[in-house]
Parts: C-alpha cells; sequence; structure tokens
C-alpha cells in the first residue's frame, strides 16, 4: 500500500457536509501551518454562512452550498480531493479512494453523515430524501404527479407537506399526533390549522397574545385543504451535494401537475405494510378509485394509490465502507462511538455529525438528535479536539454539550426547542405548563420537582433567552407555579 500513497497529511476528514466543512475550516484556522486534506465525493460542499450566537447555546445559521474551491481559496493549507473514500485501513493509517489514491494521515475525522432509512430498497416508486440529489429528483417526479404518500413523522416530513402544492398528500404517521420527534399533541394540534389555511408571506408576529386553551389532537383520519399560495419561489434547484440544511425547499419549486388546493390527509396511528404495483393489483379491486402506478397498503386497512412514496423515516449513520477491516466500536443505533473528544475506539480516529453516536455521560439537559445544529457543533468541536492532541494540549467538553437547543421553522411558525423538550428520560416525575394562543404562539415548559428541564416555544414568543438561563441555573420556580406563564406578567424582566 505504500508504493499508491501520493501524500501524507497531518489532518483528513471525510465529508463535504456541514460537520466535515466545519471541522476542516476549524483545523485550518486554528493551525495555519497543518496540512489539511477534505475529501469529498462531489465538486460541492455545504459551507455555515450567516452564523449568529442568538445565546449561550442557541444558535442560527445558513447552509449554502458551494465549490469546494472556494475553501481552498481561504485556507491555502487546506487541498480538497475529489472522491468517494474506498476503505479505511486503521492500522496504516491511510484512506483509499474510488480513484485509486490512498492519502497517509496523522489524525482522521469521519463525516460522512447519514443516509435515508428507506422502507424498502430498490423500489423505483420510493424515494428518500436526504441530499440534494433526492431533493431534485423529488422535485422533478413531483412536477407530474398527481398524489403522493408521505410516510414518516420527522422533521422531513413535516417540511414536505406543508410546502408541497397543487398536489394530493396522504400523510401516514405511527403516532397519534404529527411532528411527534419534536412535539406533543397539543403543538401538533396548534400547527394543524396551519394546513388548510394560505401560506403567508411573512410569518404572524405577536409577542404578548392573550391566554387561551386548546383542545388535544384528535385520533383517525384529517383533511386539511387550502387556497394554492402565490408565494414567490427561487431560482430553481441547487446543484447535487452533500446533506440537507435548514430551509433546503426555499429553493425549489414543491410544485405537483394539478392547478387545485393543496390537500393534506393524515392517516393517524398507522404504518406501511405493503407496496404493490398496479400490475400485482389487476385482478384486485381496491377501494381507492382510480389507476395508480403504485399502491400502498397500511396498517389500518387503507390501500391507497398513488404516483410515488415519500419515505421519510429516519436516517441511518452511514458507516460503510469505514468498518471493514477496522474494529470500531458501533453504537446500537448504528453510529460510531466517539468518547467526550470525539475520538472513536480506533486511534487517531475522530468522528462528527450524523456518522457518529455520543457516548460520553451526557448532561441532564442534553441529548443527541441528528439535526445540522449539532453536525455543525461537532464538526466544530471535533477539530478543536484534533488541534488540542496534535498540539499536546488539553481540552474540556464543551459547553454546546450542556444544554440541547435548537431552532428551526415548521409550518412557517418559528420552533424553538430546549432541555428535555418533550420530557426525555423523566419519567411520571414532571409536570408541564402549556400556553397556547391559536395562530401566534405555543409554549410548553417542563418541570421537575420545580426546575425548568425543557421548553418548546413556537411562534415569536421572546423568551428563548429567558427560558434558556432558568434551565441553565436550575432555579427553583415552584413559588411561580402557573404565573411563570401568564401572559401579563413580563418573564423578561422579572428573570433579568
Amino acid at each position: 500500500m505504500a508504493e499508491k500513497k501520493r501524500k501524507i497529511f497531518q489532518f483528513v476528514i471525510v465529508g463535504g457536509g456541514i460537520a466535515g466543512v466545519t471541522c476542516a475550516e476549524q483545523l485550518s484556522s486554528q493551525i495555519p501551518s497543518a496540512d489539511v486534506a477534505l475529501i469529498t465525493a462531489g465538486l460541492h460542499i455545504k459551507a455555515v454562512t450567516n452564523y449568529k450566537q442568538v445565546s449561550k447555546t442557541l444558535e442560527e445559521f445558513d447552509v449554502e452550498e458551494q465549490h469546494s474551491s472556494v475553501l481552498e481559496e481561504k485556507f491555502p493549507n487546506m487541498t480538497v480531493i475529489h472522491s468517494p473514500v474506498k476503505a479505511l485501513h486503521t492500522k496504516s493509517h491511510c484512506v483509499e479512494t474510488a480513484d485509486g489514491c490512498v492519502f497517509g494521515y496523522e489524525k482522521l475525522c469521519i463525516c460522512s453523515g447519514a443516509r435515508p432509512k428507506l422502507l424498502t430498497q430498490d423500489n423505483p416508486y420510493v424515494l428518500g430524501i436526504r441530499d440534494t440529489d433526492s431533493a431534485q429528483e423529488f422535485q422533478k417526479r413531483l412536477s407530474k404527479a398527481k398524489r403522493i404518500v408521505v410516510i414518516g413523522n420527522g422533521g422531513i416530513a413535516l417540511e414536505l407537506v406543508y410546502e408541497v402544492e397543487g398536489c394530493d398528500v396522504i400523510w401516514a404517521v405511527k403516532d397519534k399526533a404529527i411532528g411527534n420527534t419534536f412535539f406533543d399533541a397539543g403543538a401538533a394540534q396548534f400547527l394543524i390549522p396551519s394546513l388548510e389555511a394560505k401560506k403567508p408571506e411573512a410569518a404572524a408576529s405577536c409577542k404578548r397574545p392573550r391566554y387561551t386553551t386548546e383542545d388535544p389532537a384528535p385520533r383517525g383520519v384529517q383533511t386539511f385543504t387550502a387556497d394554492r399560495s402565490s408565494r414567490e419561489h427561487g431560482h430553481g434547484p441547487t446543484e447535487p451535494g452533500s446533506a440537507l440544511g435548514p430551509d433546503w425547499h426555499e429553493g425549489i419549486i414543491l410544485r405537483g401537475a394539478e392547478k387545485v388546493a393543496r390537500r393534506v390527509s393524515v392517516e393517524y396511528q398507522c404504518e406501511l405494510e405493503k407496496i404493490f404495483t398496479s400490475e400485482e393489483l389487476q385482478q384486485t379491486v381496491t377501494p381507492d378509485s382510480g389507476s395508480w402506478p403504485v399502491y400502498v397498503q397500511l396498517t389500518n386497512g387503507r390501500m391507497l394509490g398513488c404516483d410515488f412514496v415519500v419515505s421519510a423515516t429516519g436516517v441511518v449513520p452511514n458507516t460503510e465502507p469505514f468498518l471493514h477491516g477496522n474494529n470500531f466500536a458501533v453504537a446500537e443505533d448504528g453510529g460510531l462511538q466517539v468518547d467526550g473528544q470525539m475520538m472513536t475506539s480506533e486511534p487517531d480516529v475522530y468522528a462528527a455529525g450524523d456518522v457518529c453516536t455520543a457516548c460520553w455521560e451526557h448532561s441532564p439537559l442534553w441529548q443527541q438528535m441528528r439535526l445540522w445544529t449539532q453536525a455543525r457543533q461537532m464538526g466544530w468541536y471535533a477539530g478543536r479536539c484534533m488541534a488540542a492532541h496534535f498540539l499536546s494540549e488539553s481540552i474540556e467538553l464543551d459547553f454546546c454539550f450542556e444544554l440541547f437547543s435548537h431552532i428551526t421553522k415548521f409550518f412557517n411558525y418559528k420552533v424553538v426547542l430546549l432541555g428535555k423538550f418533550n420530557a426525555q428520560g423523566l419519567g411520571a416525575d414532571h409536570e408541564l405548563l402549556v400556553r397556547c394562543t391559536k395562530g401566534h404562539e405555543y409554549v410548553k415548559v417542563v418541570l421537575s420537582r420545580g426546575r425548568m428541564m425543557g421548553a418548546v416555544l413556537i411562534g415569536e414568543t421572546d423568551l428563548e433567552e429567558t427560558f434558556e438561563n432558568l434551565i441553565l441555573n436550575q432555579m427553583d420556580l415552584t413559588l411561580y407555579g402557573e404565573d411563570l406563564l401568564n401572559p401579563s406578567i413580563d418573564i423578561e424582566d422579572y428573570f433579568d
């Protein structure tokens, strides 16, 4: 293998997504004299732009797809290698690429992300959406579609069903409410009316709406219809690249073949049982009228025809081809186990982003979720750890892992998630405080023994920094009771 080596780099990072690029940038800027290589399969990388530190742990940023030459221009000590990785040889400290080249490393970071957990493999009527390529393929198929079935209840599904126009959408979720990964039934019920309303040109803003309560989300099937939005779209699809970032749908037109209103039907508490082609059902009379290229049978007994199926049931860490011939410790979820300094079980090999599983002792207020915010944080921290170890310096676990925090947007509402926002791991030892004003805001606080452990903020609440401080400080809030969410009390000034 030695005779095939082109060059030995001090640092090699595999993956051109958010985690990999952030890691490479951190290393290149922290040690300008070091030779840094970024290995990526495509010509384009995902760069973090317009970064803003909102509070101690909350951050906002855009993800921009750029040609990899931008990195080399910005960092003279960085080399971008365009080729998929064929094999990793940890014993000889080298990476073999698909084009036959071999690159040695002193320290390596694997940031290969994750791939969609497809409902079925090699079915032309099933599409998973994870990267720019698959998003473009979805746009292409959607333009000719009259009906699609979306299976899944995570972030991609939430974004799709709201953004798609000119096409019937049947949304099958295994839970009692939509968005179960992020919300409880109350928050889901707050968001549901957005499916039957026109998409506003700008998000509604209401700092102190009046206090109301909402009924819990109903069970069964719900159908929502809205007029087609006149919202302006971007200039078309972006170039093929790696994993999607926030607002991935902003740059592409998600419109079906029908010049009709948006129509979303939600099938609750069911999953996919089987997929049939129209040929396989030629001799079968189905309850669904019309003729479709593909049919899905749900566990609730319904048989539904559609043009294609979107598999939005989560992701699987993309550990291939790194496992073969090596001795990586792999977590139950399939990710590469990493310790508190992002190191895997193999010497001088680190991992960051969706491909890894954080196996250090977590803060009581933090949990890993495979989101772009954590991909950036892990990539940045992995770069710092690699640099510190290279320079024989010590480093402590970064503060960003003290409190889970995430800002996103669903159904055109700003959504902030803090700490144990769904009471994860708290068992019965917790209580909830909720304030909801229809069409404006939804605020949920998770308390345990009088201490705030998490929060969900939907809408322009202006409470994120105050609640972040209350969660981090673990102040006893027992005396305040329900006044904690009293809209007549300016809680930001009260706890300032």
